[in-house]
């Protein structure tokens, strides 16, 4: 991202959120407070895609099924007990409005310039106040995420879920095998992680190479270029060299059965993939 502006691919992700929620039917994913958080920015982009919805399906698709899996995760551990969840690169997520059970514990953890943008739009939205998110100002280049978490209040021996959505392509892969190698070092059975990635597009097919080289070229021009992807093989590879003990990997194939699966005729991105992993 550029040197202290806040993330515009997190506007976009809430973009697409707001548009999936209007125009897919059945919706796999609600989140009614999206379209509250945006700016002036925000709401011209809105616009823009809205006019040409065609255009942005398999985005706003990716966009709601990763968050929809995410959160059906973060159910399912609540129900075991869990109630600690760490959003890592949390732009503008919801899930602390939307908070399932009234104990849990959101950590926000973003870079500095996202995160106070985020929090002056939870003000100007009159959103958030003490039950909000716990929020945790990390920068990657000169934090450690340990540490700022232990300040601000996370148990590391409690069970606690993850997630990274539209975090892995803008992060180096050490740097990303690093805060994955933290959160799989919690003790066994404490903490599991979804993320999505994609494949490498570059020797995909030409139309899917070219749809994924617009997409890759926004997103540089925005200061935010794809700096990571994995092959299945490296994926399952490198999970188990940081030290999770089951990896569940849905790629394209299982994507779009549980798509089909939730009544949906929306299709997923041919390279996408939704990653738990567990200790």
């Amino acid at each position: 991202m550029i040197d202290g502006r806040a993330s515009r691919t997190a506007l976009g992700a809430a973009v697409h959120r707001i548009l999936h929620r209007r125009l897919d039917r059945p919706p796999i994913f609600d989140d009614p407070f999206a379209e509250a958080l945006l700016d002036d920015e925000g709401r011209a982009l809105l616009a823009a895609r809205a006019a040409e919805p065609e255009r942005s399906v398999r985005l706003r698709t990716t966009i709601a099924l990763r968050s929809r899996l995410a959160e059906d995760g973060l159910a399912a551990a609540i129900d075991r007990g869990c109630r600690q969840y760490v959003l890592l690169g949390a732009g503008l997520d919801t899930l602390a409005l939307r908070r399932p059970v009234a104990d849990l514990r959101v950590f926000e953890v973003d870079h500095p310039a996202t995160q106070a943008w985020k929090r002056q739009r939870l003000a100007a939205a009159g959103l958030g106040g003490p039950d909000g998110p716990i929020f945790v100002p990390v920068d990657f280049e000169r934090d450690r995420l340990d540490q700022r978490l232990a300040e601000a209040g996370f148990d590391a021996d409690a069970p606690a879920v993850f997630a990274l959505l539209g975090v892995v392509p803008y992060v180096e892969r050490a740097a990303l095998l690093d805060t994955l190698r933290y959160v799989a070092a919690r003790p066994a059975g404490c903490a599991e992680v979804t993320f999505d990635c994609s494949e490498p597009w570059e020797s995909a097919a030409p139309p899917i190479r070219a749809a994924y080289r617009a997409l890759a070229d926004l997103a540089a021009a925005e200061g935010e270029p794809w700096v990571t992807s994995f092959t299945p093989e490296d994926l399952a590879r490198d999970l188990a060299a940081v030290g999770f003990a089951s990896v569940e990997d849905r790629g394209p194939a299982v994507l779009a059965r549980v798509l089909a699966g939730l009544g949906s005729p929306l299709r997923p991105s041919p390279l996408g993939h939704v990653v738990t992993a567990r200790t």
